[in-house]
């Protein structure tokens, strides 16, 4: 099912995260799903995420498909030029992926492979008319397609970037470009995020608010350091600081976080970074049962 489906039928939209393994071995990356697929509406595949080398999106996302469970395909444009992204987007339509993220990509050298040569070919913005284009019936040469493939098309936008007026500005030309809904980067500050949702409440596409459980203090301070746009407020450093157990807390924090915001926007997007039994419990915390 496309998300755009449950947008439009008013639905508040949960999303959370499938990590393929670096490996062949997709057990745990499988059970973490079957833990969750009665909680969540999709889970989000990630491609290469953070430039580390692992099964691919494509394949993982065709998986869960095969077990009933919806997947969004992640895409990026570090590692493919733009004959490959097609082709991907075609062969993701044909296995019955309905939900694709259009990103960018993180930089080589934050991976397992800072050797590699990074090909940017696209960016997500062109990645968007790319796959719009593809569902219009012609590929990037104009030449004409044996049959379109039909997505739901989404991107990324960052309520924390300073100055916040260039996001706006991309916002709008992924919406032109074909973007159907929005997710964010994890957002600490609810009053950014509200910021945010005022300056693009004309818009009218879905955003979800995304949520990194914090699993350490020193997780939440590396955070503010090397990942751009992203604060976790000192309170919060605190509170895990002080906390005598420490998942316990980040559960109440995410629920809590989910709670000041949802109300704010059209979804949540959880991204657990291995702890994804604890997703139930944010979920309870923060009012959405299934």
């Amino acid at each position: 099912m496309k998300l755009s489906e449950l947008f439009n039928d008013g639905k508040f939209v949960i999303t959370t995260e499938a990590g393929p393994p670096k490996g062949v071995d997709v057990e745990r990356m499988l059970e973490d799903v079957e833990l969750l697929r009665h909680r969540v509406d999709a889970f989000n595949v990630t491609d290469q995420q953070s430039s580390v080398m692992r099964l691919g999106s494509l394949a993982a996302s065709h998986l869960l498909k095969k077990r009933g469970t919806e997947a969004v395909y992640q895409v990026t444009c570090r590692d493919r030029n733009r004959i490959a992204l097609q082709s991907d987007l075609l062969s993701a339509h044909a296995l019955g992926i309905e939900n694709v993220l259009c990103l960018t990509g993180d930089y080589v050298s934050l991976g397992d492979h800072p050797q590699a040569k990074p090909v940017f070919d696209l960016d997500s913005v062109s990645l968007l008319l790319t796959a719009s284009r593809l569902q219009e019936g012609y590929d990037l040469a104009g030449r004409e397609l044996a049959g379109s493939p039909s997505f739901c098309l989404g991107a990324v936008v960052n309520p924390g970037a300073n100055p916040l007026e260039p996001q706006i500005i991309k916002m709008e030309k992924k919406i032109e470009a074909g973007a159907q809904f929005f997710q964010t980067q994890a957002v600490y500050e609810p009053e950014k995020f509200a910021a945010l949702m005022k300056q693009v409440e004309g818009f009218g596409v879905p955003v979800m608010v995304g949520i990194i459980l914090l699993k350490s203090s020193g997780m939440a301070r590396f955070m503010n350091r090397n990942v751009a746009g992203i604060h976790v407020p000192d309170h919060l450093i605190a509170e895990m600081e002080e906390a005598k157990d420490r998942a316990e807390m980040s559960v109440e924090i995410a629920g809590r976080l989910i709670r000041e915001m949802k109300g704010l926007c059209q979804g949540v997007h959880i991204m657990a970074l291995g702890w994804e039994k604890y997703v139930p419990a944010v979920l309870d915390a923060a009012g959405l049962w299934r």
